[in-house]
C-alpha cells in the first residue's frame, strides 16, 4: 500500500525469513559462521537457539544459499513427533524410496542411503526447526543418528534450532550424552540500540529506489528499541505500522509520536489499570487472575507466555515481568 509513496520496490519490514534481507549484525554473522564451519568440517551436531523471532530461521535460510553445490539438504518444522515418525519424516524429507517396516529396518535404509551420498562426495545436511518441542526421547533418538558414521567421519550433519526451551531441556541430566555430542552451540541474543538502528537502516537500504533509508529519527528508533527489546520480528511489526501510519498521516519521517501511537494500537503501552479495567469490562476476569499487562517489554518475546499461547492458555503474568507485583494489585484492587 504505501511502496510508491516511499518509492520502495517492496515493503522493507515483511516477517517472513527472507535471506535477502540477512542483516549481519556479529551475533548473526557469528552464528551463520559457526553453521559453516561445522557444516564443512563434518562436525555432526549444532544446536542454535534464540528468543521467538530473533532470526533464527533466517540464519538458516541465509546459510542454505552459502553451501557448495554437493550438498543436500532436509529441513523438518513439525517437531510433535514419535521417534519413528522422526526417521520416516527424515527419508520423506530426503526423497529416499523407502519400504515402510519397523524403526530399525526404516534405520537401515536411512544408513543405506547416506553411506551412498559419502561415496557420491555429497555432505548431507538435516535442519530441525522448533527443536525445542521434541521428546527428550525423540532427541534421544536424534543423539542415535549421530552414530551413523564412518571411522573419520559422520555421515550426517544435524542442526537443531529452537527457542531458549532448547537450552533448558539440554540441562537435563538424563540428555547428557546428547550435550556432549553438540560440537557447536549458539545462543542468538537481541539486537542492542545500535544494531537496531542499523538493522532498520539495512532494510531501507534494500529496497529504497531513491537512496532515501533515513526516514526513522533517532528518538524514534528509541521507542523501536524500547518496545521491541531488540528482537528483529518485533522491530519488524512495529516499523510496517509506523510506515503505514506515516502514509496515512502524508509525512515521510516517522516520529516519536508515529512510535508511540504505533505502540499504543498494537496495546504495548497500555496502563495496567486500564488494561485490567478492559478485562474486567470484557467479562475475562471471573476468578481474581493476574493477566500479563501489555507493558512488559517482554510481552511479546516472554517464553512462558509463548508456551501458554500455543496450548491456548490465558496469558497470565508471570514473574519475568517488571510490573508483576503492580499487576497483582491492580487485580486485586478491581476486584
Amino acid at each position: 500500500m504505501y511502496e510508491k509513496f516511499y518509492a520502495f520496490s517492496e515493503k522493507p519490514f515483511n516477517t517472513t525469513p527472507d535471506s535477502r534481507f540477512f542483516f549481519p549484525s556479529t551475533k548473526h554473522q557469528e552464528a551463520l559462521n559457526s553453521l559453516i564451519y561445522a557444516i564443512n568440517e563434518r562436525k555432526g551436531f549444532v544446536v542454535i537457539t534464540g528468543e521467538i523471532g530473533a532470526g533464527k530461521t533466517t540464519v538458516c535460510r541465509t546459510l542454505m544459499n552459502k553451501l557448495e553445490i554437493n550438498t543436500r539438504v532436509a529441513t523438518i518444522t513439525n517437531t510433535h513427533l514419535t521417534c519413528k515418525e522422526l526417521i520416516t519424516e527424515i527419508l520423506d524429507e530426503f526423497q529416499v524410496d523407502y519400504r515402510a517396516g519397523t524403526k530399525q529396518k526404516l534405520l537401515s535404509q536411512l544408513n543405506a542411503f547416506l553411506i551412498k551420498q559419502l561415496a557420491a562426495d555429497i555432505n548431507v545436511i538435516l535442519i530441525i526447526d522448533e527443536a525445542q518441542n521434541l521428546s527428550a526421547k525423540v532427541l534421544e533418538e536424534v543423539r542415535m543418528l549421530s552414530n551413523l558414521e564412518t571411522e573419520k567421519e559422520k555421515l550426517i550433519q544435524i542442526i537443531l534450532v529452537g527457542q531458549p526451551q532448547l537450552k533448558e531441556k539440554l540441562k537435563n541430566i538424563r540428555l547428557e550424552q546428547f550435550k556432549q555430542r553438540v560440537a557447536v552451540f549458539y545462543h542468538l541474543t537481541s539486537l542492542n540500540r545500535q544494531e537496531t538502528q542499523d538493522y532498520i537502516s539495512h532494510r531501507l537500504k534494500l529496497v529504497s529506489t531513491n537512496g532515501a533509508f533515513d526516514l526513522f529519527h533517532p528518538s524514534a528508533i528509541d521507542l523501536v528499541h524500547e518496545y521491541s527489546g531488540g528482537i528483529p520480528r518485533v522491530i519488524n511489526l512495529i516499523c510496517d505500522s509506523a510506515l503505514l501510519s506515516g502514509y496515512i498521516f502524508d509525512t515521510k519521517k516517522i516520529t516519536e509520536r508515529i512510535i508511540d501511537e504505533v505502540i499504543k494500537e498494537r496495546d504495548f503501552e497500555l496502563p495496567a489499570e486500564e488494561f485490567i479495567q478492559e478485562l474486567s469490562q470484557k467479562e475475562v476476569i471471573s476468578e481474581i487472575k493476574t493477566y500479563c499487562c501489555p507493558k512488559c517489554k517482554k510481552f511479546s518475546t516472554c517464553e512462558i507466555k509463548w508456551e501458554r499461547g500455543i496450548k491456548g492458555e490465558e496469558q497470565l503474568c508471570c514473574s519475568k515481568c517488571q510490573y508483576f507485583k503492580r499487576c497483582q494489585n491492580n487485580v486485586k484492587k478491581s476486584k
